[in-house]
């Protein structure tokens, strides 16, 4: 398992963002990718130690495209410089929620959980709805020192407490959000160490995982949205 070559790779992509480096350098990008996808499986079975749902999944179904949407966007770059992936029981859709990787050269990395989402209304309703329910057990996942060491809840948020759910709620803050998630940054050094960072990567997200569990169970039931 060789992480340098993703970051080199990644790294050359980003000063090279157009078609014509990407399909000449076609071959490096299934190296890099290979390697991506060994991380993954080291990733999942040291995850798959406190959290068995996911062991069943296969890397390569787990893994985003590089290649970028830019109808919508100011920035034409074609692609993406990052190899990123969700470990879920339910594979790398949005909900359930799980553990996510980014690999993004400079220092730009991140380990991720919770719903990045937004737009889907059920969820964000359904959340809201488990808190104002859950207040206490929210308070406590949140406020245990550990996960304090390590994250502090984030999410795009509503200026005010949406219709329907009470200001002066004890949780009104996490009311306004539409989307919980966290972040962990990782800096290139330590993935460099290939043989540490699986270990290292799952013990984060193993203190992670009560807020998983919390997002999931207000969940329970969502069902994605059929694609038009």
């Amino acid at each position: 398992m060789n992480t340098q070559a993703i970051i080199d790779y990644l790294s050359a992509l980003s000063s090279n963002n157009n078609r014509e480096w990407y399909h000449a350098n076609k071959e490096d990008f299934k190296k890099a990718n290979a390697e991506f996808e060994s991380l993954l499986q080291a990733l999942m079975l040291e995850i798959g130690k406190f959290d068995g749902s996911i062991l069943h999944n296969d890397p390569k179904d787990l893994t985003f495209k590089i290649v970028r949407d830019t109808r919508f966007s100011h920035d034409k770059s074609p692609y993406n410089p990052a190899f990123r992936a969700h470990i879920s029981a339910g594979g790398k859709l949005p909900v359930p929620v799980g553990y996510y990787l980014m690999i993004k050269p400079d220092n730009r990395s991140f380990l991720g959980g919770g719903l990045f989402a937004d737009m889907f209304r059920d969820a964000t309703t359904m959340i809201r709805d488990y808190i104002v329910k859950n207040g206490e057990e929210w308070e406590k996942i949140i406020h245990e020192p550990e996960f304090e060491k390590y994250f502090t809840v984030r999410g795009t948020a509503l200026k005010k407490v949406p219709a329907g759910y009470g200001k002066d709620h004890p949780q009104a803050e996490y009311l306004k959000f539409k989307s919980w998630y966290l972040e962990y940054p990782i800096r290139d050094e330590e993935l460099n160490d290939a043989e540490a960072f699986p270990a290292r990567a799952a013990e984060i997200f193993r203190i992670m995982k009560p807020f998983n569990d919390y997002l999931n169970n207000a969940l329970a039931g969502f069902q994605m949205p059929a694609r038009q």
